[in-house]
């Protein structure tokens, strides 16, 4: 089995986890990791990596990201989703007396640099731990507040019930953000809590969902055939470099090599079509950050 990234178009119903473990009994290897992980409730885009090119992953995962999300207005769960319990219930006037223009501009708001606190039941890691298992324990968890950036946060529909609003949203952000903390903060503006009922990741930086495979094509077809290689990969993320064989041959060594003038930042080395390594500037030189040396050999 070859290295490469995989881009799957993840069920609902799974955790990333469970995609993972798929691919490695489908791959028979269990070099295979993610980059970004999926609720399980949540679909779309999961960038998977098998064998030497999860060393690949780390450059991906900070990548910024695109979703499609429903968010009701009108109660509050204990998950900021549809899986929680509600806490909070609008009564159906205070529901009714929200106006679009209201809407659109709470989302407003929570567009461009905000200092957003993650849902109790993220992903965050306390004290080495997970929020979500310290939360599942039975502990009171309260999450420090952290800089994200919302690019766009656009409102695609808009759906009335006689005590909840429906709103069918698109937003673009920078990893690290939580869209369910997106809905929780705009049924707090508006005095209505509010939550998430569906969430779809339609992009990963360069990577969109329409090129993903499912996990149905990948039983059918394989996953070799839907392997993206580690240097098609890491070109839509990061700035290329061309090196030349025996440039190659050094990287491949550990050692630094001479930069061009025009190199800067984090650049992925590559060599006719391998990925021989993820490099960055260092004065003159070019020095590896992470080397493939399954990809070059």
């Amino acid at each position: 089995m070859n290295s490469g990234i995989l881009l799957v178009d993840k069920p609902g119903g799974m955790t990333s986890h469970d995609v993972v473990a798929r691919v490695r009994r489908l791959a028979g290897t269990r070099k295979v990791g993610h980059a970004g992980t999926l609720d399980p409730m949540a679909t779309g885009l999961l960038l998977i990596g098998v064998n030497s090119a999860t060393r690949l992953l780390h450059h991906l995962v900070g990548l910024d990201k695109e979703y499609l999300a429903t968010v009701r207005l009108g109660a509050a769960t204990t998950t900021d989703d549809a899986e929680g319990e509600i806490v909070e219930l609008a009564p159906a006037e205070v529901v009714a007396a929200i106006g679009d223009e209201a809407i659109r501009d709470g989302m407003l708001r929570l567009t461009g640099e905000l200092d957003q606190v993650p849902s109790s039941v993220s992903a965050v890691k306390v004290d080495g731990r997970r929020a979500y298992d310290r939360v599942r324990d039975g502990e009171q968890v309260e999450l420090a507040a952290r800089r994200v950036t919302v690019t766009a946060f656009d409102l695609l529909d808009v759906r009335r019930a006689d005590a909840a609003i429906d709103l069918d949203v698109r937003v673009a952000c920078t990893s690290g953000t939580y869209v369910r903390a997106l809905a929780r903060d705009l049924g707090a503006a508006l005095g209505a809590g509010g939550h998430l009922t569906a969430l779809r990741r339609t992009r990963v930086g360069g990577f969109e969902v329409a090129e993903a495979a499912t996990l149905a094509s990948l039983e059918a077809d394989g996953v070799a055939a839907a392997l993206m290689s580690p240097a098609d990969a890491a070109a839509r993320a990061l700035p290329v470099v061309s090196v030349s064989p025996d440039d190659a041959r050094d990287l491949g060594h550990g050692k630094r090599i001479a930069a061009p003038a025009d190199a800067v930042g984090t650049m992925a080395a590559i060599d006719g079509d391998r990925l021989v390594a993820v490099v960055e500037r260092r004065g003159d030189t070019l020095k590896v950050v992470t080397g493939f040396p399954q990809d070059y050999e």
